[in-house]
């Protein structure tokens, strides 16, 4: 009796479906999809069928993937001219390490959602044309040792919870349209913190501070310069002669007086 439901148990054991993948994953994936327009059909393979089940183990169904014991652990969809939006949904793959979107044609903003990733170590948007703000969340993604959003239309200032990220070792923001002070803790680290240089903040305009060149720091260019100097120039010309004509007309004055006077002095023959 015993041998029997032994035997039973077995055949339901291989008789079963492959397990799913995390519902998470599937909803991620499924959205990021929705978000995303792929005029080259780069992503042909990525499917409501092929999303229900992208893993087996370590092995991935969805191009661009890779899993990891059964879970989407990187996503490098890199130049394939994909156009759209990220998905705030990308959060719900939270067993996700490297998330790599970079040389699209991607726009909008950065989703704050992000900061759900908590397992996230690599995070590379760049050359899109995202816009508006850096979220300041995604200083909750403790484990980031990359925060590559070069070449993008960015604007506004750099969060400075960003320096509190003390795994953080590659920060490039160059090439974008930030604004305000580079953050100590990022621009000038201390300790044993990895530190970046110029280069990471360059093609900011309006940004300055250290370690971009003093020129910056003073937030003024060169022909703002020179246009104060030939508008302070020009003002005191003008006060100048003004002065020179005020003078005169009170010097005038006084003699036309003391011709009054000397005339009057004199006698009358």
């Amino acid at each position: 009796m015993m041998g029997l439901l032994w035997t039973r148990f077995f055949l339901l054991l291989f008789l079963l479906p492959p397990s799913l993948s995390d519902p998470s994953d599937e909803l991620c994936l499924s959205h990021l999809s929705q978000s995303l327009e792929d005029p080259n059909k780069s992503l042909q393979n990525w499917t409501k069928s092929t999303f229900a089940n992208p893993c087996s183990g370590f092995t991935s169904y969805l191009q661009g993937a890779t899993c990891n014991n059964g879970r989407i652990y990187k996503l490098s969809l890199t130049n394939l001219s994909l156009r759209g939006s990220l998905s705030p949904f990308l959060s719900n793959c939270t067993n996700l390490q490297t998330l790599d979107l970079s040389s699209n044609f991607l726009s909008g903003p950065i989703p704050s959602d992000l900061q759900n990733l908590v397992n996230l170590a690599v995070l590379n948007l760049s050359s899109n044309r995202l816009a508006g703000q850096i979220p300041p969340q995604l200083t909750l993604c403790a484990y980031l040792n990359v925060i590559d959003l070069h070449d993008n239309l960015l604007s506004g200032p750099i969060p400075q919870q960003l320096g509190l990220l003390v795994r953080l070792s590659t920060f490039d923001v160059s090439g974008n349209r930030l604004s305000g002070p580079i953050p100590t803790s990022l621009g000038n680290r201390s300790g044993n913190l990895p530190r970046f240089n110029a280069s990471s903040f360059e093609g900011n305009k309006d940004l300055y501070g250290y370690p971009l060149p003093a020129m910056k720091n003073k937030g003024l260019s060169v022909m703002a310069i020179v246009g104060i100097g030939l508008g302070s120039g020009f003002a005191s010309l003008v006060l100048s002669f003004t002065g020179v004509c005020i003078w005169l007309k009170v010097t005038e004055r006084k003699m036309a007086l003391e011709e009054g006077k000397i005339s009057q002095l004199m006698p009358d023959y």
